[in-house]
C-alpha cells in the first residue's frame, strides 16, 4: 500500500509538472496574447504624435474601425488631420488561416489611387512614423520560435518575458523580446532588433483600460533607439460593440472617407 501511494503521489507530482511546463512555453504564453478577447469590434479616435530627435513635434489625427469576421480581422484607419495627410487612409485585413499573410492598402488622396502594400514593402514605415506597416498587421505565434527567458516585474505586474525568433531568415528583425502580463495576456513592453542583432526600437506600453470586461491598449510609445525618433500612439473615445457594419471595410469607402 505505502509503495502504491508512492507510485500514485509520483504519477501526480508527474501530471502537474507536464501541466505546468505546458503553461509555460513562449509559444503557449503568445498564443494567447494572439488569441486574447479585444471585442466585436471596437472604434475610436487615435492621435499619433511623431517626435524627431530635436524635440520638433507632428501631431495626427486618425479614426479607427476594427471589427472581427470570424477568422479574419479588418481594420481601417482614417486620417482627419493635419491638411497635408487629411483623407489618407489605411486597411488591414489579419487572416488566421497558416500561411496567408495580412492583406494592406493605403490611399492616397493627391493621387486618387489605392495602393496595395506588398510584401517587399511591409518594412517600410508608416507614414513617417517608428511603426513599419508589419507592426500594423497581426503576426501569428507560429511565425516565430518562442522561448521563455524568465519571469520579471513591470510596473508591478508579473511577466512573462519571451524571446521570438523569425522563422524566415530574411525578416525584419533579428528577434523580438516581449514582457507579456500574466493572466491578462497583453504585452506591456517589446524591443525590437535589427538585422544584425542591435536593439533598433522599444515599445512601452503606458496606459491599458479594461473596458466592458476586455484589455484594451490605449497608449504606446515607439522608440527608435538609433534614429532617436518616437511615436506615441493614444487611443480616445473607445467604443466597443457598436456593430460596424461591413460595408466600413472596403475600398471603395478608403476613397469615400468619413
Amino acid at each position: 500500500m505505502k509503495k502504491l501511494m508512492q507510485l500514485t503521489l509520483a504519477a501526480s507530482m508527474l501530471v502537474f509538472i507536464n501541466v505546468n511546463a505546458q503553461k509555460l512555453t513562449g509559444l503557449k504564453v503568445m498564443e494567447k496574447v494572439y488569441n486574447r478577447p479585444t471585442g466585436n469590434d471596437m472604434q475610436s479616435t487615435l492621435t499619433m504624435t511623431l517626435i524627431n530627435s530635436q524635440g520638433d513635434k507632428r501631431v495626427r489625427v486618425i479614426r479607427q474601425f476594427i471589427r472581427q469576421f470570424g477568422q479574419v480581422e479588418k481594420k481601417i484607419m482614417f486620417f482627419v488631420s493635419p491638411a497635408d495627410v487629411k483623407n489618407t487612409s489605411f486597411m488591414n485585413w489579419s487572416y488566421d488561416e497558416e500561411g496567408k499573410d495580412d492583406d494592406q492598402w493605403i490611399y492616397l488622396p493627391a493621387l486618387k489611387k489605392i495602393k496595395r502594400i506588398s510584401s517587399d514593402s511591409k518594412g517600410d514605415y508608416f507614414m513617417g512614423s517608428d511603426f513599419t506597416y508589419d507592426d500594423l498587421g497581426n503576426r501569428k505565434p507560429t511565425d516565430d520560435t518562442h522561448k521563455i527567458l524568465r519571469t520579471e516585474k513591470v510596473n508591478g505586474l508579473d511577466c512573462y518575458v519571451v524571446e521570438s525568433t523569425p522563422k524566415d531568415e530574411d525578416y525584419m528583425y533579428s528577434k523580438t523580446i516581449t514582457w507579456v502580463v500574466k493572466d491578462r495576456w497583453y504585452g506591456v513592453k517589446k524591443e525590437f532588433y535589427d538585422e544584425d542583432g542591435d536593439l533598433l526600437k522599444t515599445l512601452n506600453i503606458e496606459k491599458v483600460q479594461n473596458i466592458k470586461g476586455y484589455w484594451i491598449i490605449e497608449k504606446a510609445v515607439m522608440n527608435n533607439v538609433q534614429t532617436k525618433h518616437k511615436t506615441i500612439m493614444e487611443l480616445k473615445n473607445v467604443k466597443i460593440n457598436t456593430g460596424i457594419p461591413a460595408s466600413k471595410f472596403t475600398q471603395r469607402m478608403m476613397k469615400r472617407g468619413l
